[in-house]
């Protein structure tokens, strides 16, 4: 190990032309695992296929390597992309393209192995074949790339998700990794790295879209005799999931940003702030630390340039207000994760009063492949004032889901339609929900909206940082708005007014229109319409006057949802109707006596004591009583019990 350390360090690392001499490269394939003399199986093991079983599926795959004795290495790899294939087990057989199978249970284990091994291959959960020249194809298996799952992306950030081991250094540096930050500490000064990520025209990627270069010159600029460099890998929002991924999947990548972005600003220490519970993920990062610093890459005078660096990583409380800048700041600093009002900004007064640089994951991760390839090439990608891709976590309902990277410029048509494939046992789609819980809805007037910062803050609507919530006919938008304002109202600081006082009656109001009135007079209706004319008002006081972007940007899914889906707001308040039947205190059930054998399952079952009778008699609900919960309808073997 000390030989290939000693190697990859003079060899790849420190040499200086771009194109490496044939017999390093010729070990570089070897460390890649490009060419092989025995079987490697590769297994996903990120979040996602941890919950899939992956541990299991692991377990099973090496005892059968040790019982039959064979000559196999057992790797396992980040995240390809589609959660709903996990686990994910790829196997190379030597000389043969490799091979994709899907949902690789336990007890799919052997059945699997003995038929690629002996050429009787079961199609089943064949994902596909994938490989370059040199290697003999498998007739009549489609190729992965072709899936339009695959076909439509565009990976630049996650080229190496589901490829290498993130546990193994000298992989990823086998893949030209941490060669950008190599020559940046020895041929580039401060200004220079921040010059040429400015006219990359790279964004933040966190959903403000602020122009990292220029992010940077401010704080390198303003006079101080120490700067820090923050990763927020926070990440909290419900649906969004991408930074996990890419923390989990290509950790070292994350490394070599950050020590990039560090150098830039002149910083010698780097924080990483993580969302409390990510722990494998802090694991593999803290691994990667390690490593990196186990082979000079972080620490003092790295690479005899002069230049020191340390990461250690921070994590958050678990208060989802944390991830605002300043909040971020005091929570490291050791006060209470509350928002600060701005000016002055982190950049010239941030962490200890100093200028702090505070980046995502996905914007950090795209550092080392501008350094590498050039500004120029960064903005052959994506579109002139959003060059490059963006990373989206697809959840909801449709056909995939999992994390995709596309070109900025990608019509939001393509994603829902060809990677997600469309909403899944054949329901209407209904709306996607991007920017997590402050975010928009995009309906299907604006599927031909195009991914970019400008041309979606036209329209009204956030980036976010990644989520991609695909909606169908099934869902109640009232209900999911409350849903929200709810997660809104728990995680508010309380520190001003407007947000405290805002999220709380605004939650009190879309409460009372999901349930039936106490009394039904004329008056009522009137109330609750004047109630939802009151959120509107409630809604722009917020977002002029709160303190933070929490505050500011709380009221966006239901102004979002009111202007698209008013009918829904006012079914719920005129009709007491819910068209989705998700809002229980809407639903009304019934007993048809025709259908009722007096069983008396219902009954011994309703929570509320709310059905009568006598056994072997039709039942009856009392609906005074009754609160929808619906526990009737689904124990209900006679289908005696409807809903309105």
């Amino acid at each position: 190990m000390d030989d290939l350390k000693k190697f990859m360090i003079e060899k790849v690392l420190l040499f200086e032309s771009d194109t490496l001499p044939a017999e390093t490269e010729k070990v570089l394939q070897e460390v890649r695992r490009e060419k092989t003399g025995f079987p490697v199986i590769y297994i996903s093991s990120g979040t996602s296929s941890i919950i899939a079983g992956y541990e299991k599926t692991r377990s099973v795959i090496q005892a059968y390597i040790d019982d039959n004795a064979l000559k196999a290495s057992l790797i396992k790899v980040g995240c390809l992309g589609p959660a709903n294939f996990e686990p994910l087990v790829c196997i190379h057989l030597p000389g043969k393209n490799k091979l994709y199978f899907r949902n690789i249970t336990e007890e799919k284990v052997e059945l699997l192995l003995n038929g690629v091994f002996h050429n009787d291959i079961n199609e089943d959960d064949l994902a596909g074949q994938q490989g370059s020249h040199g290697f003999e194809m498998w007739s009549g298996i489609p190729f992965i790339e072709e899936m339009p799952f695959f076909a439509r992306q565009k990976k630049i950030v996650m080229n190496n998700c589901g490829c290498y081991d993130p546990e193994s250094i000298v992989e990823y540096i086998a893949r030209n990794g941490f060669r950008a930050f190599a020559k940046a500490i020895r041929h580039y000064t401060f200004e220079e790295v921040c010059d040429i990520i400015e006219r990359s025209g790279l964004r933040g990627r966190s959903g403000g879209g602020y122009l990292t270069g220029l992010k940077w010159k401010q704080a390198l600029n303003t006079s101080s005799t120490s700067r820090y460099l923050i990763c927020n890998a926070k990440e909290s929002d419900p649906g969004a999931f991408t930074d996990r991924t890419l923390l989990e999947s290509d950790p070292f990548r994350l490394i070599e940003g950050i020590a990039i972005a560090s150098y830039a600003i002149g910083a010698s220490n780097a924080i990483i702030f993580f969302r409390k519970g990510s722990e494998h993920a802090r694991q593999i990062i803290q691994l990667a630390i390690n490593k990196a610093r186990e082979f000079g890459l972080l620490g003092h005078n790295i690479f005899s340039s002069g230049y020191n660096l340390d990461i250690v990583i921070r994590k958050e409380p678990g208060a989802f207000v944390c991830g605002e800048e300043t909040a971020l700041i005091n929570t490291i600093e050791g006060r209470r994760g509350m928002p600060q009002l701005k000016p002055p900004f982190p950049t010239t007064s941030g962490l200890f009063s100093k200028p702090t640089v505070i980046n995502n994951v996905e914007t950090l991760m795209n550092v080392p492949v501008i350094m590498q390839n050039g500004p120029e090439w960064f903005r052959t990608l994506g579109t002139e004032n959003s060059p490059g891709t963006k990373i989206f976590a697809i959840a909801g309902k449709g056909r995939m889901s999992g994390v995709v990277e596309v070109e900025m410029g990608t019509s939001v048509r393509t994603i829902l339609e060809d990677i997600a494939d469309g909403i899944k046992e054949g329901k209407e789609f209904k709306a996607i929900q991007v920017g997590g819980v402050s975010g928009s809805f995009i309906t299907r007037d604006n599927l031909d909206m195009t991914i970019d910062f400008d041309v979606m803050k036209a329209k009204g609507i956030g980036m976010g940082a990644g989520g991609f919530v695909i909606i169908d006919e099934n869902t109640c938008m009232v209900d999911l708005v409350r849903y929200y304002m709810e997660f809104m109202r728990n995680e508010s600081c309380g520190k001003c007014i407007p947000c405290r006082e805002g999220t709380g009656r605004m939650l009190e109001i879309l409460e009372s229109i999901i349930k039936k009135p106490l009394n039904e007079d004329s008056g009522t209706t009137l109330e609750r319409f004047k109630g939802v004319m009151q959120l509107e008002s409630i809604a722009s006081v917020m977002k002029d006057t709160s303190l933070c972007g929490l505050g500011q940007t709380a009221p966006n899914p239901f102004l979002s949802a009111l202007k698209n889906f008013r009918e829904e707001f006012e079914e719920h308040i005129f009709d007491r109707k819910c068209r989705a039947n998700i809002c229980r205190g809407l639903r009304t059930f019934s007993i048809d006596v025709d259908k009722c054998t007096g069983c008396t399952a219902c009954a011994s079952k309703c929570p509320v004591n709310a059905i009568y009778g006598t056994r072997l008699q039709p039942f009856f609900i009392v609906e005074e009583k009754c609160t929808g919960c619906g526990i009737c309808f689904d124990i209900c073997k006679f289908s005696a019990i409807t809903v309105k």
